[in-house]
């Protein structure tokens, strides 16, 4: 093969380079894309009791919410009664790690009860008491934007 001024050799290095960076977009949005699916079906079962709210002996309201790798809480809503609560959050994620607060400024009481930081596997308790009736909304600040909020609700 002839080449005449070095066109064939440098057309053939931009082919190479086009080929290459094709090769290595498809790879890099491949990954990108890979980990949502591997969540969807990492997903733990859901415990029927989730949610539920229960009275002790001492009158004080427990309910159990779970939070795992795909930015929701489970359940994200439940209903108690005005008096003591005792709630239990628990991360059951492979990967995220989660706090849980009520969201400031949007209920009609402060609650200032939280946990900062919920690592995976961690299960925390907070005790509060509310008083108000209405609807107390609640987050994970780092994926708010995401989504990860819900409401306790307070009935009158």
């Amino acid at each position: 093969m002839r080449v005449l001024g070095g066109r064939p050799a440098r057309r053939a290095r931009r082919i190479g380079a086009l080929v290459v960076g094709v090769v290595l977009a498809g790879g890099v949005l491949a990954g990108c894309g890979g980990s949502s699916g591997a969540t969807a079906t990492a997903s733990s079962p859901v415990d029927p009791d989730l949610g539920k709210v229960t009275t002790d002996a001492d009158g004080v309201q427990e309910v159990t919410l779970q939070t795992e790798d795909d930015y929701v809480f489970n359940p994200d809503h439940f209903t108690v009664a005005p008096g003591k609560v005792r709630l239990t959050v628990t991360n059951v994620a492979k990967q995220l790690t989660h706090d849980f607060r009520f969201t400031p400024g949007k209920a009609p009481g402060a609650i200032s009860a939280e946990i900062p930081l919920l690592a995976p596997g961690d299960s925390r308790t907070i005790e509060f008491t509310v008083t108000a009736p209405g609807d107390y909304p609640f987050e994970c600040s780092f994926h708010v934007q995401l989504g990860q909020t819900g409401t306790m609700t307070v009935n009158g």
